[in-house]
């Protein structure tokens, strides 16, 4: 599958995190954005609230200058980011006392995270996702395919 620049290095810089262990939901620095845009915060300027969607006035200005960051747009990086932290399991928005998971740096909590925001990139750039298996196995399962039930021995 080709893929193109700015998703390449994306999904690169996400795996890279999360095998190296400075993914962090909770950090802007070290979250899904944080990672793709070379573990730097200046993004968390664009909205006033941690996952929110919604773009603030420096935001609003950014989108509308075509402002993009390393190929992706304010807008574009609060999508990332929104699902990213749904994935881990947040509330949105981000608060202090608000919905979290019970460790945000566990693996499994964190791969469920980029699931969701490499689901959001490849939506982005009108890419099937990348981590579908059928399209990966190139095949689809049918229902007639499918077991009726399980076996019990």
């Amino acid at each position: 599958m080709n893929l193109n620049n700015r998703l390449e290095n994306a999904i690169n810089k996400l795996y890279e995190a999360f095998h190296s262990g400075t993914l962090h939901p909770e950090c802007s620095c070290n979250c899904a954005v944080g990672n793709i845009l070379d573990r730097k915060d200046f993004w968390k300027n664009l909205s006033d609230d941690h996952g929110s969607l919604q773009l603030n006035y420096v935001g609003v200005v950014n989108q509308k200058f075509g402002k993009r960051f390393n190929g992706y747009t304010p807008a574009e990086l609060l999508q990332i980011e929104n699902a990213f932290l749904r994935g881990c399991g947040y509330g949105i928005p981000l608060r202090h006392n608000g919905i979290k998971p019970n460790n945000p740096q566990s693996m499994d909590t964190q791969f469920e995270g980029l699931c969701e925001a490499i689901t959001v990139l490849c939506k982005l750039d009108g890419i099937k996702n990348v981590l579908d298996v059928n399209q990966l196995m190139d095949y689809t399962p049918t229902k007639s395919n499918a077991p009726a039930s399980a076996v019990v021995l």
